[in-house]
């Protein structure tokens, strides 16, 4: 005879917990820990974090969230002792910051945190935060590479920079949308892919993608000698979790705040963390545009068929030459150039390249009123407008360099 007393089922463990002075104060982290984990996660302020996390309860803890705002930098010692203790026992530690300085994320970061999302959270955010937890560290090929983010598989990533040789010639547009074809050349192993806007005054990669640019992109550049992994990350944002952004910083900064020195470090940096980086230069030659040459795979140069281009790209390849720079590296990129059956156009593309001894491997169709909306919305043209013709030689272009990999990508 079986019993009509109905078992009862012990309650699922506690997997995760947020920790932080008021979670209330924290509501979208809330929903997103609910939609994550169902009910299997608790919530603890900073003095009962310490006291819990010694206890038997606290095995069965994956990870911990915890949640600051600029008014809990009074308590970063007891931060980085809940960190360290989390570390210690084996329990991830994912950190959501609310207008905190950049120097206390370090800090935080520097004990032991191993996972930093920025808070109002950005969708799906704190899931991929935590998938990345679960994914087994990979294997140390080198003292450069860390856990969290390993380099390319196959070496380092590609650089590949874009100037404009005047005003108005498309380079940002072309640097901004070359990242995004990049990003999606490859569904099954889609490429990890940075832009770094180093045009510190008047740069508009932000504007370009509708992303914030954060203040930590100026304390980065203040003391590049202190970057590691965690202070990078910091300065990135993410645009549709496809490609990472460091933008230019918030407010107009001198040319020469930044050395080679600096650049360097910040592209071997990059470098290691995606397999293309794409780096939208300054219309101005600067000291530091020889660490970007030198350092680069290709470097394209936009122009337009007009007088001041011409002038301007006998001037570039004279001062080049005479820094004996590599100007073989250079791609000359025709912006808005004629369409094939503008036979006078193609007449004049090819005088113009015969004069100035160059060759125009690159000539890229006029995009119209289509471009210009599209960076207005911030969106890139493959979401804008998919069928434009600049969008599509620009896919050409992407897929061509993809298919090249690594290894040729100097001879493309």
């Amino acid at each position: 005879m079986t019993s009509s007393v109905m078992k009862q089922t012990d309650p699922a463990p506690i997997l995760a917990c947020t920790i932080s002075r008021d979670v209330q104060n924290f509501d979208l982290l809330i929903e997103d820990m609910e939609t994550a984990l169902g009910e299997s996660w608790g919530d603890l302020g900073f003095a009962e974090a310490l006291a819990f996390l010694n206890q038997p309860e606290a095995e069965s803890l994956e990870f911990v969230a915890i949640a600051i705002d600029q008014t809990d930098e009074e308590d970063l010692s007891l931060l980085g002792e809940i960190i360290a203790l989390a570390s210690k026992s084996g329990i991830k530690t994912i950190l959501i910051a609310e207008d905190v300085s950049p120097a206390a994320l370090h800090q935080l970061l520097r004990n032991g945190a191993d996972e930093f999302v920025p808070y109002p959270l950005p969708e799906g955010e704190l899931q991929a935060a935590i998938d990345r937890l679960k994914k087994p560290a990979p294997t140390v090929v080198s003292h450069t590479t860390t856990a969290q983010h390993a380099p390319p598989t196959e070496g380092d990533g590609v650089i590949l920079a874009v100037q404009g040789l005047a005003g108005g010639t498309g380079a940002t547009t072309f640097a901004v949308n070359l990242a995004w074809e990049l990003a999606n050349a490859d569904k099954a192993k889609p490429p990890q892919v940075g832009i770094l806007d180093l045009s510190l005054q008047f740069g508009s990669v932000s504007t370009f993608l509708d992303l914030p640019r954060r203040d930590v992109v100026f304390e980065m550049w203040s003391d590049t000698e202190i970057l590691d992994d965690d202070v990078f990350r910091q300065a990135l944002v993410s645009f549709e979790d496809k490609m990472r952004v460091l933008t230019a910083p918030a407010d107009i900064l001198p040319l020469d705040m930044i050395n080679s020195e600096d650049v360097t470090r910040v592209l071997n940096m990059a470098r290691r963390h995606f397999d293309y980086v794409i780096v939208d230069m300054p219309n101005t030659l600067v000291q530091w545009t020889e660490a970007v040459l030198n350092n680069c795979q290709i470097y394209f140069v936009t122009m337009e068929l007009d007088m001041r281009s011409a002038q301007n790209a006998v001037r570039v390849k004279r001062a080049l030459q005479s820094e004996d720079l590599p100007i073989e590296k250079l791609r000359y990129c025709l912006n808005r150039a004629p369409k094939f059956t503008d036979l006078n156009g193609k007449s004049r593309v090819k005088r113009m390249a015969e004069t100035l001894e160059i060759a125009i491997e690159i000539q890229l169709p006029d995009g119209g009123r289509a471009v210009s909306q599209s960076c207005d919305h911030g969106l890139p043209l493959a979401s804008s407008a998919a069928k434009n013709p600049l969008r599509r030689e620009i896919a050409k272009l992407a897929a061509s360099l993809h298919a090249l990999g690594k290894d040729d990508a100097e001879a493309a």
